[in-house]
């Protein structure tokens, strides 16, 4: 039987029969409300002229002071729309007309109306269909029965029996099935009751975000006695909580809180277990605060089989001048140690003006131990070398001064002692950088500093002091022609010194010294077109040259306070110093060449290829070396570069350190990677220093079963398996073995099973702690998509250990529809 459509108040047999109302409310193919004629819509009340005959099916609609139209002379204006608009909130809302539909229908104005038979009632965001609809208008209560759905809000609800106000949405629904849109879960209860549009309570209720198997149980199933869920704070808690993971029982909690989006918000968080070959099985359970929207704060009591009990702490706040971070982690007994243990670290920037600011760094632990026996902290490249400083700088136009306060804590292994850097109680500076009219380029750096020995048994032979120290230089870039830049300079290095005590070889507590530098460089940067292999490409040559000239000044009087011999590469290898630092200024009389050239995509700009190489030329000996012998080689070692990614999804690089007096490699550094797509990278890097190490390291994500979601979120066969309950099982991990000791020097292997619903991962990790120690760590966690995480969370180990480490969710998901009525 066909379906005949009304408005309350207009004379059903006085109108053309009308099409059939799509899912919208509205007449197929019409863009927006389109109204039947140019008369008055009646209000509520209005007398339903002309009669119905009996069993002619009826659909009618209850406005509610519908909007005026707007008028012009040819009828109503309309304007096109290409999308669909979001149904108004708030005040609005409450202006929105009820429409309904059916097989048959029949009320009493101002009163009530029955619909039976495909009933249909929309508001708004909210659609009921039913076999049978009572709406009371004085209550604003549609009682519906029999094949009841709801869409609402992104949530869709079914069952058997609802009543609800629709203006207020209060009301219950008994033997539901639910999904909530927000979080892409949902489950069953015995009823549910709706407090509002966004919170809703649910008795004797279940709770996933996977389909039911084949035996009709999801893979992990949240059972409780009420569900809670509240979308304006973010919250839902379950209450009498059993969680199941493919069938077994695998947490139990009187009261479970969990997010319902992203956002931050209050409670407890999921416990994590790990297993450490040092603490044994180690339980924590979170609690997380969030104070205000830009303060938060983590407690985490912890409990180790072999340590015992502890706490860690962890602040955090950003404001609109400063922000920072405060984390304290404390064991009061150490049951192996028999002593307190704790770490320290805070971190502190403020901008107390666009010219003032303020930096604080604090790294402190309770003993020399503390590194072997708790697991290090993530991008921690130096666990035993612990730096705590303040820094204050202010600008004033092209000048900038400076103080800071440094010290350092070294945790020493008696078998691998390390020296301990000076600490400097204060450090006090000025220094500018200004070009003038001229094109003359002066920098200058003033600094005072007090230099303090650490009392330790390997420092205490050492001196300490004052130093007073100015760098001065003048440089005039000299540009003839495009392309070629030549740079005179002349630079000054002056320095004097108050000592605790005599040095031994002079005999004197104060002491200074001046040295000169001067330098000439010669650089040109080329550019040609070309082509390789059908591609355009843009190619560059950089040549470059430098002399630089500092005469020899004895320099065994001065102590050493900061000076370090640099590292050589491709940076250093142009520096006018062999030394970093104040104190040591090495005499030169020499060359240094190089050239390197590159290839670059002009539509991209990225580069496709890159070589060079350096080497200095020494036209006298040098006298103040590193090693404190005197350098009378005239050629230095060779240093080559080459990277390219040249061949599709493939990136090589090397770095040579060639010696051809002895005609040896002394350092070498290459490497491959290999990255068809994402989620599938393979690295392995060579690395050695003839005579010292040689080591092979290989890193690696790559799935080996199932499908592997693209950066769109597409599976690689386009249907795409992200939230969907397909496997997919990647292995990840990382490994550094040295050949030369034979042994594993660190190592990190595991596994990421993507189910869509729920993600496990299992790492084990293995970190060295000294020739023949080491801490092994077993971490496993699962994620449960649209509830949280159980398990101690290996992501930031993977993320700073394997290179090219991908999140298995961090592509852009699928957007939902602000609007599932639109259907």
């Amino acid at each position: 039987m066909g379906q005949a459509c009304a408005q309350w108040g207009r004379p059903i047999g006085s109108v053309p029969a009308p099409e059939p109302m799509g899912a919208s409310g509205h007449a197929p193919g019409n863009t927006a409300a389109e109204p039947a004629s140019n008369a008055p819509v009646p209000q509520w009340g209005t007398p339903l002229r002309g009669a119905t005959p009996a069993g002619r099916p009826l659909a009618g609609a209850v406005p509610a002071a519908p909007a005026p139209l707007a008028l012009s002379e040819s009828g109503i204006a309309l304007k096109i729309s290409r999308s669909l608009q979001p149904p108004p909130t708030g005040e609005a809302a409450k202006l929105l007309p009820i429409a309904v539909q059916g097989q048959s229908l029949r009320g009493r104005p101002d009163l009530d109306a029955v619909v039976e038979g495909d009933a249909r009632l929309r508001r708004g965001n909210l659609s009921i269909t039913t076999d049978r609809l009572t709406y009371d208008q004085a209550e604003d209560l549609a009682v519906a029965r029999g094949n009841v759905s709801i869409t609402q809000d992104k949530n869709r609800y079914s069952g058997a029996e609802l009543q609800l106000k629709t203006q207020r949405f209060e009301g219950y629904f008994l033997n539901p099935t639910y999904f909530f849109g927000r979080t892409q879960a949902g489950g069953t209860a015995d009823r549910i009751d709706f407090i509002g549009p966004q919170h809703s309570v649910a008795t004797n209720a279940t709770y996933s975000s996977c389909p039911a198997d084949g035996s009709g149980d999801p893979a992990w199933l949240l059972s409780s006695e009420q569900i809670d869920t509240d979308f304006d704070t973010n919250t839902g808690v379950a209450k009498g909580a059993v969680l199941r993971f493919l069938g077994v029982p695998i947490l139990w909690a009187p009261e479970l809180s969990f997010p319902l989006t992203n956002e931050r918000k209050s409670g407890w968080l999921p416990p994590s277990v790990a297993i450490d070959s040092n603490a044994g099985v180690r339980v924590e359970a979170p609690w997380y605060w969030n104070i205000a929207p830009n303060r938060d704060a983590t407690l985490t009591p912890s409990a180790s089989l072999r340590r015992g009990v502890g706490l860690d702490t962890e602040f955090r706040y950003l404001e609109p001048t400063y922000k920072g971070q405060f984390n304290f982690n404390f064991l009061p007994d150490d049951n192996v140690a028999n002593r307190s243990r704790y770490s320290l670290g805070v971190v502190h920037e403020a901008d107390f003006s666009a010219a003032t600011r303020l930096s604080v760094n604090i790294k402190r632990v309770s003993d020399d131990d503390y590194w072997k026996d708790f697991q290090r902290e993530p991008g921690t490249v130096t666990p035993r070398l612990l730096l705590s400083d303040i820094q204050a700088s202010h600008e004033m136009g092209d000048w900038t001064t400076y103080a800071r306060v440094q010290r350092w804590q070294v945790l020493q292994d008696p078998d691998a002692q390390i020296i301990t850097p000076y600490q400097r109680l204060p450090q006090i500076g000025v220094r500018t950088l200004q070009t003038l009219g001229s094109g003359l380029d002066i920098s200058f750096e003033g600094e005072y500093n007090r230099f303090t020995n650490p009392a330790s048994t390997i420092e205490a032979h050492r001196l300490d002091g004052d130093r007073v120290h100015t760098l001065t230089s003048i440089s005039y870039p000299w540009v003839t022609t495009p392309g070629w830049t030549l740079t005179p300079k002349v630079a000054l290095n002056a320095a004097a010194y108050s000592l605790s005590r005599a040095v031994a070889v002079s005999g004197n507590k104060k002491t200074s010294r001046v040295i000169p530098t001067v330098s000439l460089d010669s650089a040109w940067v080329l550019e040609r077109e070309t082509n390789w292999f059908g591609t355009d490409l843009l190619q560059t040559l950089e040549p470059r040259v430098l002399y630089v000239y500092t005469p020899y000044r004895k320099q065994s009087d001065f102590p050493i306070f900061d000076s370090a011999a640099r590292d050589l590469n491709f940076e250093t290898a142009f520096s006018e110093n062999a030394f970093s630092g104040i104190d040591r200024v090495s005499d030169s009389n020499q060359v240094i060449a190089g050239a390197k050239t590159r290839l670059i995509n002009p539509v991209t700009g990225a580069e496709v290829m890159r070589l060079g190489a350096v080497q200095r030329y020494l036209l006298s000996d040098q006298r103040i070396t590193p090693l404190g012998t005197p350098l009378t080689r005239r050629v230095s070692d060779l240093l080559l570069l080459g990277s390219t990614s040249v061949i599709p999804n493939w990136t090589l690089g090397t770095t040579l350190q060639y010696n051809p007096q002895v005609n040896a490699l002394i350092t070498s550094t290459s490497g491959v990677t290999y990255s068809p797509s994402p989620f599938r990278t393979v690295s392995l890097i060579y690395r050695q220093v003839r005579g010292a190490s040689q080591q092979i390291e290989t890193g690696w994500q790559w799935p080996i079963y199932g499908r592997t979601p693209d950066l769109s979120g597409q599976a690689d066969d386009g249907r795409g398996n992200l939230g969907t309950c397909t496997g997919s099982l990647y292995t990840v991990g990382r490994i550094n073995y040295s050949t030369r000791d034979s042994r594993l020097v660190d190592g990190i292997m595991g596994f990421e099973y993507d189910a869509g619903c729920w993600i496990a991962r299992v790492v084990a990790e293995r970190l060295s702690t000294g020739s023949s120690n080491a801490t092994t760590r077993l971490l496993f966690q699962i994620e449960f998509v649209g509830l949280s995480r159980l398990g101690s969370n290996p992501l930031q180990v993977l993320k700073d250990n394997v290179p090219g480490y991908r999140l298995l969710r961090d592509g852009p998901q699928a957007t939902q529809s602000s609007n599932l009525l639109y259907e």
